[in-house]
C-alpha cells in the first residue's frame, strides 16, 4: 500500500504544490494586513494540499487513455498499470475529504464552498475535450488558492481577493499555454483542443504575453486596493522581470528550453510574489 501511495504521489507531481501554496498564503496576508495565525496557516496548507492531490489525482484518472497514447505521457504510472483506476479514486476521495474537512475546521463559508471548489477542479479535467479555452478553466482552478485563502481567514469575499483571483487565473493561462506546445501536434491529431492547436505557436506566444501582462496589471491594481508599501510593489516589479525572462526563453523556432520556463520560472515569480509580500507586512 505504502509503495502504492508513492508511485501516486510521484504520479501527481506532490512537490509541485509549491507553485500554488505561494499564491495562497498571498492572499492570506493581504486579506488581514498582518500574519495568519498558525492555525489558519495549518488549515490553509492542508486544504491546498488535499485540493491539488484531488485535481491531480483526477486528471490523471479523467486523462488515462489519451496519456497511454501521448508519447511524451505514455510513461505515466496508470499507462503503465503502475497503479490501478480504482486506487487511483480512492487517492481522489481521500484527497478530498481532506480538503471539505480542513475547509469545515477553517470556517463555515470556507466549508460551504469546498464543493465548489472540487467541481470546478474536476470539471477542468475534460475542458480540452470540447474547447480551447481548457487553458483559462485550468486558471479558474488555481485562481480559487488565493480566493479560497482569503475566504479561510476573513470568512468573506471581498474586491481585492477577485483582483488577486484574476492575476492568478491570467499567470496560470500564460504559462500552461506555453507548456501546452509541447503537445500542440497530438492535440491535433487526437482532436483535442488548446490555444496552440487552435492558432499555432506565433499567435498563442503573443497570447500568453497578453494574459501575463493582464497578471501584471492586477498585481500592481492591488497596490492601489489595499494598504500595502514599496516592498510589495518591489515584489511584483521583480515577477515582471521574471515573466519577461520567462518569455525570452520561449521562441517560435527554440522551444528547447520550453521546461525550464514552465517549471523554475513560474515556481520563482509565485515565491517572489509571496516573499515581499511577506516582508511588507512584516517591516
Amino acid at each position: 500500500m505504502l509503495n502504492r501511495i508513492k508511485i501516486i504521489l510521484e504520479m501527481i507531481k506532490f512537490e509541485h504544490t509549491i507553485f500554488a501554496l505561494p499564491f495562497a498564503f498571498t492572499g492570506a496576508l493581504l486579506a488581514l494586513g498582518e500574519l495568519p495565525s498558525w492555525r489558519q496557516v495549518l488549515w490553509i496548507v492542508v486544504a491546498m494540499v488535499g485540493a491539488r492531490s484531488a485535481a491531480m489525482g483526477f486528471n490523471r484518472w479523467a486523462d488515462r487513455k489519451i496519456d497511454a497514447a501521448n508519447p511524451r505521457t505514455k510513461t505515466r504510472a496508470l499507462p503503465l498499470g503502475l497503479v490501478t483506476p480504482g486506487q487511483v479514486l480512492a487517492f481522489i476521495i481521500v484527497s478530498s475529504a481532506v480538503l471539505v474537512f480542513a475547509a469545515a475546521m477553517l470556517n463555515p463559508l470556507s466549508f460551504a464552498l469546498s464543493p465548489v471548489a472540487l467541481a470546478i477542479v474536476f470539471f477542468y479535467s475534460y475542458t480540452k475535450r470540447f474547447t480551447f479555452l481548457a487553458h483559462a478553466f485550468l486558471g479558474l482552478a488555481i485562481s480559487g488558492a488565493p480566493m479560497g485563502a482569503w475566504i479561510a481567514v476573513t470568512g468573506r469575499f471581498e474586491l481585492p481577493a477577485l483582483v488577486l483571483g484574476l492575476a492568478v487565473l491570467f499567470w496560470l493561462l500564460g504559462f500552461d499555454i506555453l507548456y501546452a506546445l509541447q503537445d500542440m501536434e497530438f492535440d491535433r491529431s487526437s482532436g483535442l483542443h488548446s490555444i496552440p492547436q487552435r492558432f499555432g505557436v506565433r499567435t498563442s506566444l503573443w497570447i500568453s504575453r497578453a494574459a501575463h501582462s493582464l497578471t501584471m496589471f492586477f498585481l500592481f491594481l492591488i497596490y492601489f486596493l489595499l494598504p500595502v508599501g514599496l516592498l510589495y510593489l518591489l515584489g511584483v516589479v521583480i515577477a515582471l522581470g521574471l515573466i519577461v525572462y520567462e518569455h525570452s526563453l520561449v521562441r517560435e523556432n527554440d522551444l528547447s528550453k520550453l521546461n525550464i520556463a514552465f517549471f523554475n520560472m513560474n515556481g520563482y515569480i509565485s515565491v517572489t510574489i509571496f516573499l515581499f509580500t511577506l516582508l511588507d507586512i512584516i517591516l
